[in-house]
């Protein structure tokens, strides 16, 4: 007869068997459901982090690659201010700051300069690379959103989390288009507009 007991767990293991009630643990110790508010923007922060190093494992620009994984490493301090009550979020040693969101100011500036980065809507899909960071970017606007209604909620110490996701996916959408143009492939939802707006 087979046994179907459940082992015991490796010590060190992953395996916890705490949540699997459909509850969690926050950085702030409270426990809460899965299905909170807080616990859904922090894990889509999580799949962002993901998305950000699939774009990066695709990615053969160095600047570009660069700039994806310094945002992955922010990702982190995003996700445990969200993972937090505003209480404790506001003793984090590490919190989302102006200087991260002037810094994506400045990637964006660096990029609007490209002759025909902003010359249409994009239709993601004429690269590899390009497609990935799109996908990204919709991630961090889903991300942004979930945010949004964590604030509105009152439960976001600081508005700067928004003000960075917000301009997180602008840049993301200039990377995806600036490696479309360092390739030399169309990827203008209207092409024929693109390269009247070029000439």
């Amino acid at each position: 007869m087979n046994d179907t007991s459940t082992p015991p767990p490796v010590p060190n293991s992953i395996i916890t068997r705490g949540g699997d009630a459909g509850q969690t643990q926050l950085v702030s110790g409270e426990t809460v459901s899965k299905a909170d508010d807080r616990v859904e923007a922090a894990g889509t922060i999580d799949e962002l982090n993901s998305f950000l190093g699939l774009a990066r494992s695709a990615c053969d620009n160095a600047a570009v690659c660069a700039v994806l994984e310094r945002l992955q490493r922010e990702t982190f301090i995003v996700g445990a201010e969200l993972s937090a009550t505003p209480e404790v979020a506001a003793r984090l040693k590490n919190k989302v700051s102006a200087e991260m969101t002037a810094a994506l100011d400045a990637d964006a500036s660096a990029i609007e300069v490209m002759q025909g980065v902003l010359s249409d809507w994009a239709l993601p899909g004429a690269t590899f690379a390009g497609a990935a960071i799109d996908v990204a970017r919709s991630v961090a606007r889903r991300a942004e959103r979930s945010a949004v209604r964590l604030a509105n909620a009152g439960g976001l110490p600081s508005d700067e989390v928004l003000r960075y996701l917000n301009r997180m996916s602008d840049v993301l959408w200039l990377l995806g288009r600036k490696m479309e143009l360092e390739k030399g492939v169309e990827g203008a939802l209207r092409p024929e507009r693109a390269h009247r707006s070029q000439k």
